[in-house]
């Protein structure tokens, strides 16, 4: 059997990319990683890609005319390599309509809040600023609004009062680490189905 193609888009560290990368490796995830695409040429997860021998490249947004052909170059590196479904692991930079429309309910992302709550930048500042109880993180299918694509899963983690920012960033990556492997692992099993705002986890 084949495994799904996923490609991942990142800006960062890639922490998300190799808790992907592990399970794959362990053999508990069905997936192959087709390529890495980050914006900045400079991104730790580009390396890990590379170690792994992953295809990875780099697509800068101020190298390109606007924000058409920065996407365009994504959309056509993501093609060339087969990929099936698009994971904005850490991505930095909101996609247009035009993009998401040709890759519908074919992109995730993984928000570190429990959404609705929170979207945005700075999420973990925003739940410790609000006095949340609780916070965690939240994979969804990725729609033309500001994390507002329908909700695939969530993780919980409390907020203490002694809590930062840096302390609660932490304990929400843990469980990132497991919630995005395990929506993958549903969406290759083909048991998410979407119907308006809700995906429905089928047997």
């Amino acid at each position: 059997m084949n495994n799904h193609k996923v490609g991942v888009l990142v800006s960062g560290r890639g922490s998300n990319l190799q808790a992907i990368m592990d399970k794959i490796a362990e053999g508990v995830l069905p997936l192959e990683i087709a390529v890495v695409i980050s914006d900045k040429a400079d991104a730790f997860a580009l390396e890990r890609a590379e170690k792994a021998g992953i295809p990875n490249f780099a697509v800068i947004r101020k190298e390109c005319a606007d924000k058409k052909e920065f996407e365009a170059k994504i959309d056509e590196i993501m093609r060339a390599h087969g990929v099936e479904l698009i994971v904005l692991a850490g991505f930095m930079r909101i996609l247009g309509p035009d993009f998401i429309s040709g890759w519908r309910h074919k992109i995730i992302n993984i928000h570190p809040a429990l959404l609705p709550s929170f979207p945005g930048l700075d999420a973990q500042g925003q739940a410790i600023r609000y006095g949340a109880k609780v916070s965690g993180c939240t994979v969804h299918f990725v729609d033309e609004g500001m994390d507002t694509g329908p909700i695939i899963l969530q993780k919980v983690v409390p907020v203490t009062d002694d809590d930062t920012e840096e302390t609660l960033a932490a304990r929400i990556l843990e469980q990132e680490h497991k919630a995005l492997p395990e929506a993958l692992s549903l969406w290759a099993a083909g048991r998410l189905a979407v119907q308006g705002r809700k995906v429905t986890i089928t047997n």
